[in-house]
């Protein structure tokens, strides 16, 4: 249920550096990150360097400093991604980064605290709220709530927890989980009342590095289908679907202190999180002819994003302390590759739907190169014939408004070239009547008028051809009801 694109998309990279902590201060490390939020760059200094190196410089679509807000990254990053998930394109925002460095508050924040709200609280007014105002579109949201813990699925909202859940594959629709628990929420607090139950059930642990340092990658779902009804008088249904991707952050057994079941946690973190690195190098690099998808649960839920059917948003979160410089630099190369991923995001439709809606775009970028060209005038086209309705109010007549553009195209084609070519030729014969002129400038300029002619003839051919165009595009429009009926006996 895919309408086709034509053009590639290149997933958006921003990158957010906290303020360093007590912890860090106490310990007298320096802040070696530098931030040009304008210029959208990073600076890392190497502590350890030899004398004369000089400092790293990253470029992404955009940066936050330590002192950015979260409506800062919500309004100018993620806003017009939700937008277009409400338009029926699939969604994908996650972020990446070592432990400690922000990627919960970045995604979650605290939601008691309005200017403190991150991606996903902020979402969920986003979303409601333009669900209150939109008008002749009804709405049905289902959220889902995942988690990958030591590369297996749990299910965050199902009361058996021990429950692990199967990855599948579908044709048309992709990879999908199997059982996967949906809820239909109606309002904010309902959506949020899910996400609550949720993050009860998510793996956190205390680490040297991070107090509430998630143990899991967790994953929130909301698909969002709009129903409203066509210029056709029938019922028109796009899907979008957004993936919230809280990842687990990568870490160093050295440094987080771990201990039991804690460093058998990382190593599964650490492993899918280099599978992410692997799926997106072969994304990149041009050269491979497999990407590694199947190789993490991870990367599996994630194909769509990451080359695929999606527009996505990496936030990669920086700690901007000498202590920390490796995994600092690991992650802006992370990010700096992934920045050349080019997705293929479509709207999600019925195929009939979307193409009656290439038509319709294709009818108006016709009629805007006829207006252009003169050959439909757009105050003849207002003063169409209309037709009076049951209640006696006059209403536009449809068929004959496209007739009268049939018929003004064919006369304006032939009047206004013949207008042209009169003129030209009147020009021409009085450069040859005027005696004023001394025969060589005679000659330039009627090689001037005789070149314009050809030009003209040239003009004549291509309006006749678009003109052609324009109304088979209207005929097949109007006809659209057999030519899909054809179109799907030729496919089959």
């Amino acid at each position: 249920m895919c309408s086709k694109t034509k053009n590639s998309e290149a997933l958006k990279v921003v990158v957010r550096c906290r303020p360093i902590n007590r912890k860090e201060e106490a310990a007298g490390y320096d802040r070696i990150v530098a931030m040009d939020v304008k210029l959208g760059q990073v600076t890392i200094r190497n502590p350890r360097a030899n004398p004369g190196e000089l400092p790293k410089t990253f470029t992404f679509d955009a940066v936050y400093d330590a002192s950015s807000k979260q409506t800062d990254l919500y309004d100018e990053t993620v806003r017009p991604l939700i937008d277009s998930v409400l338009q029926g394109f699939n969604g994908t925002i996650f972020a990446y980064g070592q432990t400690g460095t922000g990627k919960t508050y970045t995604m979650q924040g605290f939601w008691a605290e309005s200017d403190k709200k991150g991606v996903i609280p902020n979402s969920f007014d986003h979303i409601f709220t333009h669900i209150s105002r939109s008008q002749n579109q009804q709405y049905l949201v289902r959220a889902s709530y995942l988690e990958i813990y030591q590369e297996e699925i749990r299910d965050l909202l199902c009361k058996d927890q021990s429950k692990k859940l199967e990855l599948k594959e579908n044709p048309e629709s992709g990879v999908y989980i199997k059982d996967l628990s949906s809820f239909v929420t109606k309002n904010v607090k309902e959506i949020e009342h899910v996400m609550n139950l949720g993050n009860q059930a998510r793996s956190v642990a205390c680490t040297n590095m991070n107090e509430h340092s998630s143990r899991s990658h967790a994953i929130f779902v909301i698909t969002i289908e709009c129903s409203e009804l066509g210029v056709d008088g029938q019922e028109h249904i796009r899907v979008g679907k957004l993936n919230l991707v809280d990842l687990a952050g990568s870490e160093r057994q050295s440094k987080t202190g771990m201990n039991g079941d804690r460093p058998k946690e990382a190593s599964k973190i650490n492993l899918s999180l280099s599978a992410l690195g692997n799926v997106i190098s072969a994304l990149v690099d041009g050269r491979s002819t497999h990407i590694p998808y199947r190789d993490s649960k991870l990367t599996r839920l994630l194909q769509d994003s990451l080359g695929g059917n999606a527009k996505t948003i990496m936030v990669a979160t920086l700690g901007p302390a000498s202590h920390h410089y490796d995994e600092t630099l690991s992650t802006l190369r992370f990010a700096n590759r992934a920045k050349n991923i080019k997705n293929k995001p479509k709207i999600n439709e019925d195929p009939k739907d979307t193409l009656l809606r290439e038509f319709q775009e294709e009818i108006a970028r016709l009629k805007a190169q006829l207006e252009k060209r003169g050959m439909l005038s757009k105050k003849r086209r207002r003063n169409s014939r209309r037709k009076k309705s049951v209640d006696g109010e006059s209403i536009p007549d449809t068929e004959a408004e496209e007739e009268n553009e049939d018929n003004l195209i064919e006369k304006n084609v032939g009047s206004y070239l013949k207008e042209q070519a009169e003129r030209l030729q009147q020009e021409k014969a009085a450069i040859q009547e005027d005696h004023s002129l001394l025969e060589e400038e005679k000659m330039k300029m009627i090689e001037e008028k005789e070149k314009m002619m050809e030009d003209l003839t040239k003009e004549q051919k291509a309006t006749e051809m678009l003109a052609v165009k324009f109304k088979v595009i209207l005929f097949q429009y109007r006809h659209k009801p057999i030519l899909i009926i054809i179109q799907y006996i030729c496919m089959a």
